[in-house]
């Protein structure tokens, strides 16, 4: 199958090792992988401050460079969700709708169009699972807590997860409560931002985890500069690079 790769800001400047896992991972699935280098910020951050008509531009810019895309594959649930759920508001296009249909977080692109939870990938550690808001209600990677109904059965990532070899899923208390990143979220009440992230850096401690994943790059960043300022907590990686990881990890 032909892949585009659709990397984040985030993951661009700041986690680029993300973005190259994806990459050999999905090559070593058999994908035809490319990048196009002219992709730019999905408008995300536009639409949750407000700026209507700058995440339009940037939807539509985002809509030409994809266009001729089989399937777009992206290591980012946030952004995922800005496309399938706003591009279509913002532009008021049938084009908006039929790339959406075509794009995938990563994982759920191993499970629902690879149909594959075991991708050959050993990590022989304790990890804890950061179920990222955008991830687990917009894309329902998981189920979330406020659903009383039972889970339907085990979500995506966690999938993707349990048939790591060698990896220890470590519980967390309150699972799905919010890292407190939030994007503009976390510049707007930084005080705020920072106390909902050290209530989930206490409960990551407590898990006994070695490294705690997820996938968004922004949230494990978010928790990574909380976890160097108090000098404890498990260490940030990405669902991308626990699965491109090989023997010898």
């Amino acid at each position: 199958m032909d892949v585009s790769l659709f990397i984040p800001c985030y993951v661009d400047q700041l986690a680029p090792r993300v973005g190259l896992a994806s990459a050999e991972l999905l090559e070593r699935l058999g994908c035809r992988v490319s990048f196009d280098p002219r992709q730019t910020c999905c408008g995300q951050p536009f639409v949750t401050t407000g700026a209507l008509p700058e995440a339009a531009r940037l939807a539509r810019r985002h809509l030409s460079i994809f266009a001729g895309a089989d399937a777009v594959v992206c290591p980012s649930a946030s952004c995922v969700a800005t496309v399938r759920h706003r591009y279509a508001e913002l532009v008021g296009d049938a084009d908006a709708r039929a790339l959406a249909e075509r794009t995938w977080e990563l994982g759920e692109f191993l499970v629902k169009v690879l149909n594959t939870s075991d991708v050959g990938a050993r990590f022989p550690h304790k990890v804890a699972l950061l179920e990222s808001c955008h991830g687990l209600r917009e894309l329902e990677l998981g189920w979330p807590s406020e659903r009383t109904a039972r889970a339907p059965g085990m979500g995506v990532t966690e999938r993707l997860l349990r048939s790591v070899a060698g990896l220890e899923l470590c519980a967390l208390p309150r699972r799905d409560e919010c890292c407190g990143f939030g994007g503009a979220f976390s510049v707007d009440f930084p005080e705020l931002s920072a106390r909902i992230g050290n209530a989930k850096l206490a409960a990551l401690v407590g898990s006994g985890a070695e490294y705690v994943t997820g996938t968004d790059a922004s949230c494990l960043l978010h928790l990574d500069g909380l976890r160097r300022r108090a000098a404890r907590g498990p260490a940030p990686i990405h669902l991308a690079e626990i699965l491109a990881a090989r023997a010898g990890a």
